[in-house]
């Protein structure tokens, strides 16, 4: 397994390695064992499982508040999104920044988002699946969201068009009127 740093402090790429053959290949995504060696120690309990029918589906700034935060280990299991994710530790270095990844069936790459950052994507290609894992169980009072298109973040979602939006993500809040729910550690 490829492990990557970005920009942000316990934000990582991990690409695991492709054995192929004439019948196609087979891929260890995930190995608790192999992480902790890394010194990622995350356990997951949860995995989730989405599609989007339409390219420019864009979904999130999501998170969950302690005490059901959450980290989470994303894929492209078809298809081709752009994944993201922001920093928003209070104290944090990178606090408000994000970083960007193309994530797709063809390269296999994954991100692994620390809790105590949003995280949101947005599609490619039509179909496109998203399949990930979390480091605790869905709670609906914990469930959060941040505008897409807040100013004081920036992100470049890459679009040509207007993003097809639910009406949570359409309506969420800009990160200056959240609390401080997380406190960087360093």
């Amino acid at each position: 397994m490829d492990i990557e740093h970005t920009s942000l402090l316990g934000l990582l790429i991990l690409t695991p390695r492709r054995f192929g053959d004439h019948r196609g290949f087979f891929s260890e995504s995930w190995n608790r064992q192999r992480m902790m060696e890394a010194g990622i120690d995350i356990d997951f309990v949860q995995d989730n499982h989405s599609v989007s029918q339409q390219a420019g589906t864009l979904r999130g700034l999501h998170f969950q508040t302690p005490p059901h935060a959450q980290a989470k280990l994303v894929r492209c299991g078809r298809g081709a999104l752009y994944d993201v994710a922001v920093d928003i530790r209070h104290g944090s270095p990178t606090y408000g920044q994000w970083a960007g990844v193309d994530l797709s069936f063809e390269n296999g790459r994954q991100l692994l988002i620390p809790a105590g950052f949003l995280h949101g994507f947005v599609t490619r290609e039509p179909d496109t699946e998203i399949v990930y894992k979390c480091s605790d169980y869905y709670a609906p009072d914990c469930d959060a969201a941040v505008r897409f298109d807040d100013p004081a973040i920036g992100i470049d979602w890459g679009l040509s068009g207007a993003p097809i939006l639910s009406d949570k993500d359409a309506t969420a809040p800009h990160l200056a009127d959240l609390p401080a729910y997380f406190t960087w550690k360093g």
